[in-house]
């Protein structure tokens, strides 16, 4: 079993989504290392959960942390290979490490999009993979340009604007790395309802 595209799953907190997600071939798997966040994943149950997988590569998620702290709190998480973050003047004072960066960038509206275009080589320069996530914009064809314009400058996963009947077309016509998308809450433990998520990775299936 093959996925058609590169796919990151963010913030998986349950043994479930991670048995299901890896099972699928997904190629990054995020844990929230923030204690004050709801889907924080503390060292123990991070060992826990990725005892049981192999074969995919995992990402420390941060939203404000400090890099001095990030870099502390990895100290428990030997395993992670990459960092995500939101707040880009921290990008500075984490190029240097041999960790992967991802850069989530929450867009609403074009005019958001055209100034991250701008930043467009500069990501690449640094080795900075640009996360896309908005809760609001609609992938017409001006932003689908706008994405493709930016995916030919830097690594791009796109975090929104995706469903099962429209996943492949948008990955093939922006030319994104892949894409990304965010576990759910267990119904209760070992039950869980993957919905949109498992639809969408279905989709992705390489057939045999």
């Amino acid at each position: 079993m093959a996925l058609k595209t590169f796919v990151k799953i963010s913030s998986v907190n349950n043994l479930s989504d991670a048995r299901y997600c890896a099972g699928m071939q997904v190629n990054l798997m995020g844990f929230s290392l923030e204690e004050n966040n709801k889907n924080y994943t503390s060292p123990e149950k991070f060992k826990e959960i990725t005892a049981w997988l192999s074969g995919l590569e995992f990402v420390g998620e941060f939203e404000h942390t400090h890099p001095e702290r990030i870099l502390t709190v990895l100290k428990d998480y030997p395993e992670i290979h990459h960092i995500q973050i939101q707040e880009e003047i921290h990008l500075k004072m984490l190029v240097n490490t041999s960790l992967g960066l991802i850069l989530k960038k929450q867009i609403n509206s074009a005019e958001d999009l055209g100034e991250i275009v701008k930043k467009a080589t500069s990501y690449k320069n640094n080795g900075v993979t640009l996360l896309l996530v908005s809760d609001n914009l609609v992938i017409d064809s001006g932003i689908k340009n706008m994405i493709k314009d930016l995916a030919e400058s830097c690594q791009v996963l796109l975090g929104f604007g995706l469903s099962a009947d429209k996943v492949l077309d948008l990955v093939e016509t922006t030319g994104v790395k892949g894409i990304e998308m965010e576990g759910g809450e267990e119904i209760k433990p070992g039950l869980k309802d993957f919905d949109e998520l498992a639809e969408i990775l279905e989709a992705l299936e390489v057939e045999d």
